[in-house]
């Protein structure tokens, strides 16, 4: 005999049906008072003497409430004992994420190259030569001789002396030195230890075990949340795009780009399921160098494959 498993919408669903048994009950017992409070019991039981004073407590025994409550007691506990066996079996399946065999392969097996652009526009034709006229003789005009002037200095010629040099004036102002140039952090490639997708710090194990769980995670990440376009699907497109990335000191994820794209729309959807992380409830564990926390360069390979 196989295990009694109950799903959530089976589970909500029962909780649904009891809560509508439990109102037409209610409305259907409301319904037998009232139409027996429309009888005339006084006319049914006038004269009649009670054994007991307790047999009269609720005046007649018509609308006695009382004698309903082992009914409703049983029906109340075989209620309880139901909820609480469909509650010790109730499972929660958790979403299978199809992760390809070859999601993840090393990175420095992969070819980058840029993103693929449009074609320039080929240059201009070179414009035609120009054509040579001839000109008549009659139009051709003589050259006009220059006019030397007379450039010879006699006695009486005064020439103006230049005024002489201040020797006592203070020298100019040095230029203002230019602004510093901000500090910008060094991003590294390589580090003692390497970031780490979230959800694998509490375990137990070495940084090469946690590194291990946190590719995993991020897998399972990916492949959850990645759509693969439907211009991609429609014409067969599959093969890897990497995106390049900075994980920051706080653990976001800053200067996402594509650096390989099989086009289709597979590197836009590479790119946002990157930006998505910033909106995880929890951030990347940043890289260490020398024991603290640096900005490092991450390479993400993201694998498109149709389903066959």
């Amino acid at each position: 005999m196989g295990d009694f498993v109950i799903s959530t919408n089976q589970m909500v669903g029962m909780m649904i049906g009891v809560a509508v048994l439990v109102v037409a009950l209610i409305l259907v017992f409301r319904y037998f008072l009232s139409k027996k409070a429309t009888e005339d019991l006084s006319e049914k039981y006038a004269g009649k003497e009670w054994a007991s004073p307790l047999t009269a407590r609720t005046k007649y025994p018509d609308v006695d409430v009382f004698k309903f409550g082992r009914s409703f007691l049983w029906a109340g506990g075989i209620a309880s004992l139901l909820f609480i066996i469909f509650a010790f079996n109730w499972t929660q399946f958790e979403q299978e994420v199809a992760i390809p065999d070859d999601a993840w392969i090393d990175i420095d097996e992969i070819e980058m190259e840029p993103p693929r652009t449009a074609e320039p526009p080929p240059p201009p034709p070179p414009p035609p030569p120009p054509v040579i006229e001839e000109v008549p003789e009659e139009e051709i005009e003589e050259e006009e001789q220059p006019e030397f002037l007379d450039q010879e200095v006699e006695e009486e010629t005064v020439i103006k002396e230049e005024p002489p040099e201040i020797e006592d004036a203070p020298p100019p102002p040095p230029p203002p030195p230019p602004p510093p140039e901000p500090e910008v952090e060094e991003i590294f490639k390589v580090v003692e230890q390497q970031p780490r997708f979230p959800g694998c710090e509490d375990m137990s194990g070495t940084n090469k075990e946690k590194e291990e769980c946190a590719k995993t995670k991020m897998l399972e990440f990916i492949y959850k949340n990645i759509k693969y376009p439907a211009i991609a699907r429609e014409n067969g497109v599959q093969g890897m795009c990497v995106v390049r990335f900075v994980v920051e000191k706080d653990g976001t994820v800053a200067n996402a780009e594509v650096v390989r794209d099989i086009g289709a729309g597979c590197g836009d959807e590479s790119l946002r399921i990157v930006k998505m992380m910033n909106q995880m409830p929890q951030r990347w564990t940043p890289g260490k160098q020398r024991g603290k926390n640096v900005r490092v360069q991450y390479n993400l390979p993201v694998r498109f494959k149709l389903e066959n």
